[in-house]
């Protein structure tokens, strides 16, 4: 397990000044990991036999040895998808697909040991506290999980967007975030710096950040009131399995804490849908004309989502 990860998973193990230097070395990890142990005291407000203290709970003998296992994993987390991929075809057992199947399925399970269980908790709560705002955003390839995550949201809870551009053309929805409102950033590797400036700013904006991201830390984390570490490892790149697996999980859990008022949500979504289906039936047969305006897409109902003709689309 990642040095970082295993100080999530312990971190209810870890006494008061303990957790400190806990908080100091993950809000600037790795690179926290690389100080003297009285640097990272000063950081942290705490004493150097602090910082000792926790390296040995971690099962390190010294400092040095501590920072030389840094090392090691800031050099697996550096390679490349080319990197990994030529030395996991080099060292592989070959691309089957019951090999495919077992190792995405051991990332799914590694959630049960990189995101704390009280971190899940907390972001329940937040999302069904009756959040003013959520605001969703992600990075190159996690975008399209983050508008996954706002279009199921969406029937459960209102004033849900997801933002594609929250430092340009979306500035306008991202800046109405302030107390009360949640920003929910997803940020892998290789990490953005937007993704940083937006977050930096939704924090002084007064918004809740909750962080999705792999398990080396986005430098997100520094703005963070919540962050969720995923095991992504993959070739030839990272894999999206257990993000996908965390997201219905937070979507699962979010329903079940609105109670209510998610399934109300719920059933307002579902006329909607019926009666936007009945409108167009009777468009088609043409009884009514057809009325213009976005398309619906309902998620998890295939049936909801409905495209323009080849008529239309001229």
């Amino acid at each position: 397990m990642p040095i970082n990860d295993e100080v999530f998973a312990r971190m209810d193990e870890l006494s008061p000044a303990e957790r400190k230097v806990a908080r100091a070395l993950l809000a600037a990890w790795p690179a926290a990991g690389m100080e003297s142990a009285a640097s990272l005291a000063r950081t942290a407000g705490t004493s150097t036999p602090t910082v000792l203290r926790l390296a040995s709970r971690l099962g390190f003998g010294s400092w040095p040895e501590f920072q030389a296992r840094v090392r090691d994993e800031i050099a697996d987390h550096l390679n490349s998808p080319l990197r990994r991929s030529q030395e996991g075809i080099a060292h592989g057992d070959g691309g089957t697909l019951g090999r495919a199947i077992a190792d995405r399925v051991a990332l799914v399970e590694s959630l049960g040991t990189s995101v704390p269980p009280s971190e899940f908790d907390r972001a329940i709560a937040v999302l069904a506290d009756r959040p003013k705002q959520v605001a969703l955003l992600g990075g190159y390839f996690s975008r399209y999980f983050a508008m996954v995550l706002a279009a199921q949201l969406d029937q459960i809870l209102p004033n849900v967007d997801f933002v594609a551009e929250p430092l340009g053309h979306d500035v306008g929805r991202f800046l109405q975030l302030g107390r009360g409102g949640v920003v929910v950033v997803m940020d892998f590797r290789r990490h953005e710096l937007v993704a940083q400036q937006a977050a930096a700013a939704a924090k002084r904006q007064g918004a809740t950040v909750l962080l999705i991201t792999d398990t080396s830390l986005s430098p997100v984390v520094e703005s963070a009131d919540i962050v969720l570490p995923v095991t992504v490892d993959g070739i030839p790149f990272d894999s999206m399995t257990p993000l996908l697996v965390l997201i219905e999980a937070l979507v699962e859990g979010v329903l079940r804490a609105a109670g209510s008022r998610g399934l109300e949500r719920m059933r307002q979504w579902e006329e909607s849908v019926r009666i936007t289906r009945a409108s167009r039936s009777a468009a088609a047969e043409g009884d009514v004309p057809a009325e213009s305006g976005p398309r619906e897409v309902g998620a998890g109902n295939v049936d909801a989502l409905t495209l323009p003709s080849t008529e239309d689309a001229r």
